[in-house]
């Protein structure tokens, strides 16, 4: 009997093994979203990528909590300051990736397998040539854009190195977003809470070497940054790799189909745009917020960062809203989408409001993990009472915008957020503020504009539900 026919009893029986516990596996991280009971399928969905990004904002913090403890007061300015133009410069793609996640979670909904393939490699693409753009954009123009926001000449060198360093990672961030958006269209959100885990805890160790045995500064916590997203898109490429379902990556074959790149970035286009106007409206904030001085932007940074926390609640509800609605629009059951918005939004709201309770409840608690300056705390103090208490009516915006984009519907809540956000923001400075310039009265811009756009999103929704044709 030739070699290659012949196969050992025992070898045999370990493969077959490790084949049923591989596929014990796969089905226990997968979700089947258009059978079964919603409610627990929601949270088994929602509660990874909650933790998933509990961890990443854990772990950005750990670069205001290193500096600011570490560096002084200055550095944790300059890290803050330049927040609201990544923001900007990486919400297009982030857009992007999730046109990537709704076409693929609606093919899988309708069972097309041969266009799930050459997705998965158009997405790559997409990833690999935007963070090629974005490495040049952020490199050379950010810095430019932090002078002309009035960033204070004391932070202004640091935040300019900070953000170079930082956009020196984003083929690695795209990567893992896109690979992420990926996995979670055919519901596996654990996978990728376990890659942010991994990456999470050397940008921990990274930045507390870097900064306080390598006195680094702001330069330290940017270099641990992109190490760790390196690390991060890696994990995510070779599980994508290893797949053996339709969402399998073969390196070899990453290549641009026009028709569903198409299809990506016409759905991914618009939330990115809607998301870089959401932070052109911060920066002119933040512009404002310069105008105060030092202190008060590093109190900015320290209570916006604590605010994240509560974003990440919204996050997780809002990502199992336009995967659920994607796969059941490609299922074309009408019911289930109106149960899976009804139950997102309630969740969404609820988490959103507890947790913005307890945080101004606890306030100076939270703070002293970021600095000991009482100014620094007290400045601060005016973001969670104005800003964070306040997001559960972002919560209840954003799910009738994640369900007309799980629908395919894409320019209408772009240009809802862009008016009802950007537009009444910059106005509300343009006027409001500059009658009245305290702090307070710019962190009420918030609540004002999430109060009007919620109440245009709602309509919104509830006419595309109508006329939906399924």
């Amino acid at each position: 009997m030739p070699v290659s026919c012949f196969r050992c009893p025992v070898l045999h029986e370990n493969d077959r093994i490790a084949d049923v516990t591989e596929t014990k596996k796969k089905r226990n991280s997968e979700i089947d979203m258009i059978h079964g009971p919603l409610l627990p399928a929601i949270l088994k969905f929602a509660i990874p990528v909650m933790l998933s990004a509990l961890l990443q904002i854990a772990f950005n913090a750990a670069d205001t909590i290193v500096v600011g403890k570490f560096s002084g007061q200055q550095a944790l300015a300059a890290v803050g300051a330049t927040g609201a133009i990544i923001n900007m410069a990486v919400s297009l793609f982030i857009g992007i990736s999730m046109g990537a996640n709704i076409v693929i979670a609606t093919q899988i909904g309708s069972g097309r397998k041969e266009r799930i393939h050459d997705s998965v490699h158009t997405s790559y693409f997409l990833a690999i040539a935007g963070g090629i753009i974005l490495t040049l954009v952020g490199y050379f123009i950010a810095p430019l854009l932090l002078k002309a926001i009035k960033t204070p000449e004391d932070i202004l060198d640091l935040a300019s190195l900070y953000t170079r360093i930082y956009f020196l990672g984003s083929i690695p961030l795209l990567v893992y977003d896109f690979g992420s958006a990926i996995l979670r269209a055919k519901g596996d959100t654990v996978r990728p809470t376990i890659y942010m885990t991994i990456s999470g805890i050397l940008n921990i160790i990274l930045n507390l070497y870097t900064v306080i045995v390598l006195k680094m500064s702001v330069a330290g916590v940017a270099i641990a940054t992109v190490v760790s997203q390196t690390l991060s898109a890696i994990l995510v490429t070779i599980a994508l790799c290893r797949d053996s379902s339709d969402i399998h990556l073969d390196l070899r074959k990453i290549r641009l189909d026009s028709s569903l790149s198409s299809q990506i970035l016409r759905i991914g286009i618009p939330a990115g745009l809607q998301s870089m106007m959401w932070a052109l409206s911060n920066i002119a904030i933040q512009s404002s917020l310069n105008t105060y001085g030092s202190v008060i932007v590093a109190g900015n940074s320290a209570g916006q960062n604590i605010e994240s926390f509560v974003y990440i609640s919204m996050q997780g509800f809002n990502q199992a809203c336009i995967t659920f609605i994607s796969q059941n629009y490609g299922a074309r059951d009408r019911k289930r989408i109106r149960q899976v918005f009804n139950i997102t939004l309630l969740l969404n709201i609820a988490v959103a409001f507890l947790a913005g309770l307890v945080i101004n409840m606890n306030g100076d608690l939270f703070m002293s993990f970021y600095t000991n300056d009482p100014e620094v705390i007290d400045a601060a103090s005016w973001r969670l009472k104005y800003v964070v208490f306040w997001l559960f009516l972002n919560a209840a915006l954003d799910i009738p915008a994640s369900a007309m984009r799980g629908v395919g519907v894409a320019n209408l809540p772009t240009v809802i957020m862009v008016g009802g956000i950007v537009g009444v923001r910059i106005a509300y400075i343009a006027t409001v503020w500059n009658a009245m310039p305290t702090l307070p009265v710019l962190y009420l811009c918030f609540p004002v504009s999430w109060t009007i756009t919620c109440i245009l999103m709602f309509a919104s929704w509830y006419r595309t539900y109508r006329k939906l044709t399924i």
